[in-house]
């Protein structure tokens, strides 16, 4: 029985251990933790809506949000970028201080003159930002992205994707995810404190 009772502790102790690694190794992606070592994001070259070449550079020094999604997406894009553009209204005179980025999953269709037209129906919010398909393949990569072609009916097709957003500072560095659907104070909250630098 003592040798069942040692084994169960350790057993415990072992459970703790790898629970810690996890959480304080900057292994899971909680908003404020330790992120060092999180693979998220890194060099991408690309063009905006407005047909201007962008890359990481273009957006140093400001804090920034990436969101991956594409035009014909029925749902998760049209609410998170709905969202945005409520979050970004209560930010008020901060709202300027802050850059939010769609980047297409899907470039064969999503051409920057596309992206420009779809994008204005959520108001002056979101930059689109499109490009061949191996350089958003790239960022898709770099970013640790899911997105795959589903096909659909009559040659049709959708994508399904990564639904959260990405933070990152104004250093460039990553600090979290904004879930999709995320209750609005709490995202409204990581928009602050992001502009803030904290």
């Amino acid at each position: 029985m003592k040798t069942v009772r040692i084994v169960v502790w350790l057993l415990v102790a072992v459970l703790f251990a790898a629970t810690g690694w996890l959480v304080f190794g900057g292994r899971l992606p909680f908003f404020g933790a330790a992120t060092q070592t999180a693979s998220v994001g890194g060099p991408f070259s690309l063009v905006d809506m407005n047909g201007r070449a962008v890359t990481e550079a273009t957006f140093a020094g400001r804090p920034h949000v990436v969101f991956f999604g594409y035009t014909h997406c029925p749902d998760v894009c049209p609410t998170t970028l709905g969202e945005y553009a409520a979050l970004k209204e209560r930010l008020g005179p901060d709202a300027g201080k802050i850059d939010l980025l769609f980047v297409t999953v899907d470039p064969e269709r999503d051409t920057p003159e596309v992206l420009k037209d779809y994008l204005s129906s959520f108001g002056d919010v979101v930059l689109g930002l499109s490009g061949s398909r191996p350089q958003v393949d790239a960022m898709i990569k770099a970013f640790n992205v899911y997105a795959r072609k589903v096909p659909g009916t009559d040659g049709d097709y959708g994508m399904d994707h990564t639904a959260s957003s990405f933070l990152f500072d104004a250093g460039g560095r990553y600090r979290g995810t904004i879930a999709y659907m995320e209750e609005q104070e709490t995202a409204l909250q990581k928009l602050k404190t992001l502009i803030a630098g904290s």
